[in-house]
Protein backbone atom coordinates (compact mmCIF):
# COMPACT_ATOMS: atom_id res chain seq x y z
CA UNK A 1 0.00 0.00 0.00
CA UNK A 2 1.11 3.45 -0.76
CA UNK A 3 -0.02 6.99 0.54
CA UNK A 4 -1.45 9.32 -1.84
CA UNK A 5 -2.27 12.98 -1.01
CA UNK A 6 -4.95 14.77 -4.03
CA UNK A 7 -4.83 18.10 -4.06
CA UNK A 8 -7.95 19.59 -5.93
CA UNK A 9 -11.05 17.47 -6.37
CA UNK A 10 -12.20 18.36 -9.91
CA UNK A 11 -12.77 15.58 -12.68
CA UNK A 12 -9.38 14.68 -12.39
CA UNK A 13 -8.82 14.43 -9.23
CA UNK A 14 -11.50 13.06 -8.24
CA UNK A 15 -11.63 10.29 -10.80
CA UNK A 16 -8.06 9.87 -9.08
CA UNK A 17 -8.72 9.83 -5.66
CA UNK A 18 -11.54 7.16 -6.15
CA UNK A 19 -9.89 4.66 -7.65
CA UNK A 20 -7.10 5.04 -5.54
CA UNK A 21 -9.30 4.11 -2.78
CA UNK A 22 -10.49 1.43 -4.44
CA UNK A 23 -7.16 -0.44 -5.48
CA UNK A 24 -6.98 -0.07 -1.85
CA UNK A 25 -4.44 2.41 -1.10
CA UNK A 26 -4.50 5.56 1.72
CA UNK A 27 -5.42 8.54 0.24
CA UNK A 28 -5.96 12.19 1.25
CA UNK A 29 -8.10 14.52 -0.32
CA UNK A 30 -7.59 18.35 -0.14
CA UNK A 31 -9.57 20.46 -1.08
CA UNK A 32 -11.06 24.20 -0.80
CA UNK A 33 -14.58 23.90 -1.61
CA UNK A 34 -16.47 22.23 1.99
CA UNK A 35 -19.22 20.62 -0.25
CA UNK A 36 -16.83 19.02 -3.02
CA UNK A 37 -15.00 17.44 0.39
CA UNK A 38 -18.06 16.34 2.23
CA UNK A 39 -19.06 14.59 -1.04
CA UNK A 40 -15.81 12.80 -1.04
CA UNK A 41 -15.13 11.98 2.34
CA UNK A 42 -16.55 8.87 2.88
CA UNK A 43 -15.03 7.58 0.04
CA UNK A 44 -10.88 7.93 0.91
CA UNK A 45 -9.07 7.57 3.84
CA UNK A 46 -9.06 11.68 4.22
CA UNK A 47 -10.67 14.33 3.54
CA UNK A 48 -9.75 18.16 4.47
CA UNK A 49 -10.90 21.38 3.72
CA UNK A 50 -8.19 24.21 3.56
CA UNK A 51 -6.62 26.47 1.02
CA UNK A 52 -3.29 24.96 0.38
CA UNK A 53 -1.70 27.99 -0.75
CA UNK A 54 -1.42 29.24 2.86
CA UNK A 55 1.65 29.18 4.77
CA UNK A 56 2.35 26.02 6.31
CA UNK A 57 -0.83 24.34 5.62
CA UNK A 58 0.70 21.85 3.90
CA UNK A 59 3.50 20.57 6.63
CA UNK A 60 0.45 21.05 9.24
CA UNK A 61 -1.72 18.68 7.63
CA UNK A 62 1.76 16.02 7.29
CA UNK A 63 2.15 15.54 3.21
CA UNK A 64 5.63 15.05 3.76
CA UNK A 65 4.47 11.80 4.95
CA UNK A 66 2.74 10.64 1.72
CA UNK A 67 4.82 8.90 -0.63
CA UNK A 68 2.79 10.98 -3.66
CA UNK A 69 1.49 14.11 -3.83
CA UNK A 70 -0.76 14.44 -7.11
CA UNK A 71 -1.97 18.12 -7.54
CA UNK A 72 -5.01 18.72 -10.08
CA UNK A 73 -5.50 22.44 -9.80
CA UNK A 74 -4.40 23.49 -13.13
CA UNK A 75 -6.65 25.98 -13.32
CA UNK A 76 -4.86 27.95 -10.83
CA UNK A 77 -1.36 28.02 -12.27
CA UNK A 78 0.30 30.07 -9.72
CA UNK A 79 -1.36 27.65 -6.90
CA UNK A 80 0.21 24.84 -8.85
CA UNK A 81 3.87 26.36 -8.70
CA UNK A 82 3.40 27.19 -5.31
CA UNK A 83 2.27 23.85 -4.04
CA UNK A 84 4.67 21.71 -5.97
CA UNK A 85 7.52 24.20 -5.02
CA UNK A 86 6.71 23.54 -1.21
CA UNK A 87 5.82 19.49 -1.44
CA UNK A 88 9.27 19.29 -2.53
CA UNK A 89 10.72 20.98 -0.40
CA UNK A 90 9.04 19.33 2.73
CA UNK A 91 10.57 16.57 0.77
CA UNK A 92 7.99 14.71 -0.53
CA UNK A 93 9.64 11.54 -2.90
CA UNK A 94 7.38 12.17 -6.12
CA UNK A 95 5.30 15.14 -6.80
CA UNK A 96 2.92 15.14 -9.67
CA UNK A 97 1.14 18.02 -11.56
CA UNK A 98 -1.72 18.28 -13.71
CA UNK A 99 -0.72 21.30 -16.12
CA UNK A 100 -2.71 22.87 -18.92
CA UNK A 101 0.02 22.41 -21.56
CA UNK A 102 2.98 21.53 -22.68
CA UNK A 103 4.53 24.82 -21.73
CA UNK A 104 3.37 24.89 -18.50
CA UNK A 105 3.96 21.23 -17.87
CA UNK A 106 8.04 22.41 -18.43
CA UNK A 107 7.43 25.01 -16.03
CA UNK A 108 6.31 22.59 -13.31
CA UNK A 109 9.63 20.46 -14.17
CA UNK A 110 12.02 22.96 -13.75
CA UNK A 111 10.41 23.72 -10.45
CA UNK A 112 10.44 20.27 -9.36
CA UNK A 113 7.67 18.13 -10.68
CA UNK A 114 8.25 14.68 -10.97
CA UNK A 115 5.74 13.85 -13.87
CA UNK A 116 3.14 16.30 -15.09
CA UNK A 117 -0.35 15.41 -16.47
CA UNK A 118 -1.61 16.79 -19.41
CA UNK A 119 -5.69 15.86 -18.94
CA UNK A 120 -6.08 15.12 -22.58
CA UNK A 121 -3.79 12.66 -22.70
CA UNK A 122 -4.13 11.19 -19.02
CA UNK A 123 -7.44 10.56 -17.10
CA UNK A 124 -7.51 9.79 -13.27
CA UNK A 125 -8.45 6.03 -13.88
CA UNK A 126 -5.10 5.70 -16.18
CA UNK A 127 -2.79 7.32 -13.89
CA UNK A 128 -4.43 5.63 -10.48
CA UNK A 129 -3.34 1.92 -12.42
CA UNK A 130 0.03 3.30 -13.54
CA UNK A 131 0.89 4.46 -10.17
CA UNK A 132 -0.41 1.41 -8.06
CA UNK A 133 0.75 -1.50 -10.23
CA UNK A 134 4.32 -2.17 -11.75
CA UNK A 135 2.92 -4.99 -13.80
CA UNK A 136 0.95 -1.94 -16.05
CA UNK A 137 2.77 -0.34 -18.92
CA UNK A 138 -0.29 2.06 -20.27
CA UNK A 139 -4.04 1.96 -19.80
CA UNK A 140 -6.69 2.97 -22.10
CA UNK A 141 -10.39 3.19 -21.70
CA UNK A 142 -12.22 2.44 -24.49
CA UNK A 143 -15.60 3.26 -22.86
CA UNK A 144 -16.93 3.19 -19.33
CA UNK A 145 -17.04 -0.43 -19.05
CA UNK A 146 -14.25 -1.67 -21.87
CA UNK A 147 -10.63 -0.97 -21.22
CA UNK A 148 -7.04 -2.10 -22.89
CA UNK A 149 -3.83 -2.58 -20.48
CA UNK A 150 -0.91 -3.51 -22.15
CA UNK A 151 1.07 -5.61 -18.83
CA UNK A 152 4.01 -7.37 -18.12
CA UNK A 153 3.56 -11.07 -18.71
CA UNK A 154 2.39 -12.52 -15.35
CA UNK A 155 5.68 -15.06 -14.51
CA UNK A 156 3.28 -17.67 -13.98
CA UNK A 157 2.26 -17.78 -17.39
CA UNK A 158 5.63 -17.32 -18.87
CA UNK A 159 7.13 -20.42 -21.05
CA UNK A 160 3.08 -21.30 -22.03
CA UNK A 161 1.37 -21.36 -24.78
CA UNK A 162 -1.25 -19.05 -25.38
CA UNK A 163 -4.00 -21.62 -25.84
CA UNK A 164 -3.19 -23.75 -22.36
CA UNK A 165 -4.07 -20.41 -20.26
CA UNK A 166 -7.51 -20.39 -21.14
CA UNK A 167 -7.53 -16.26 -20.24
CA UNK A 168 -11.03 -15.89 -22.42
CA UNK A 169 -12.80 -18.60 -20.33
CA UNK A 170 -10.97 -17.91 -16.91
CA UNK A 171 -10.70 -14.38 -17.26
CA UNK A 172 -13.39 -13.40 -19.47
CA UNK A 173 -9.99 -11.68 -21.46
CA UNK A 174 -8.17 -11.52 -24.49
CA UNK A 175 -4.71 -11.28 -25.76
CA UNK A 176 -4.80 -8.96 -28.96
CA UNK A 177 -0.84 -8.43 -29.41
CA UNK A 178 1.89 -9.34 -28.04
CA UNK A 179 5.08 -6.88 -27.97
CA UNK A 180 8.46 -8.54 -27.93
CA UNK A 181 11.79 -6.54 -28.43
CA UNK A 182 11.11 -4.62 -31.11
CA UNK A 183 8.83 -6.78 -32.30
CA UNK A 184 4.91 -6.39 -31.92
CA UNK A 185 2.73 -9.70 -33.00
CA UNK A 186 -0.70 -8.54 -33.45
CA UNK A 187 -3.49 -11.16 -32.83
CA UNK A 188 -0.78 -13.91 -31.97
CA UNK A 189 -1.74 -17.04 -32.72
CA UNK A 190 -3.34 -19.55 -30.09
CA UNK A 191 0.10 -21.61 -30.37
CA UNK A 192 2.73 -18.77 -29.34
CA UNK A 193 4.14 -19.50 -26.30
CA UNK A 194 4.47 -16.33 -23.70
CA UNK A 195 8.15 -14.83 -22.99
CA UNK A 196 9.12 -13.63 -19.53
CA UNK A 197 9.76 -10.13 -21.25
CA UNK A 198 6.94 -10.17 -23.27
CA UNK A 199 4.48 -7.23 -23.11
CA UNK A 200 0.90 -8.05 -23.47
CA UNK A 201 -2.13 -6.31 -25.03
CA UNK A 202 -5.02 -7.40 -22.84
CA UNK A 203 -8.48 -6.18 -23.64
CA UNK A 204 -11.64 -6.61 -21.88
CA UNK A 205 -13.95 -5.25 -19.02
CA UNK A 206 -12.27 -3.32 -17.02
CA UNK A 207 -12.90 -5.10 -13.56
CA UNK A 208 -11.96 -7.94 -15.57
CA UNK A 209 -8.72 -6.92 -16.52
CA UNK A 210 -7.97 -5.38 -12.85
CA UNK A 211 -9.22 -8.74 -11.37
CA UNK A 212 -6.30 -10.54 -13.44
CA UNK A 213 -3.66 -8.23 -12.41
CA UNK A 214 -4.53 -8.38 -8.61
CA UNK A 215 -4.34 -12.12 -9.05
CA UNK A 216 -0.86 -12.56 -11.01
CA UNK A 217 2.40 -11.07 -9.83
CA UNK A 218 3.59 -7.44 -10.57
Amino acid sequence: MKQFVVIGCGRFGKSLALKLSELNQEVLVIDQDEDVVNEISPFVNYAVTADVTAEGVLEDLGVQNFDVVIIGMSSNFEASVLVTATAKELGVDTVIAKVKDTLHGKIMTKIGADKVIIPEKETGLRLAHSLTKKSIIDFIEVSEEFSLMEIKAPKNWTNKMIKDLEIRNKYNLSIIAVRRNEDIIINPDADLIIGDSDILSVVGKTSDIEELVNITND
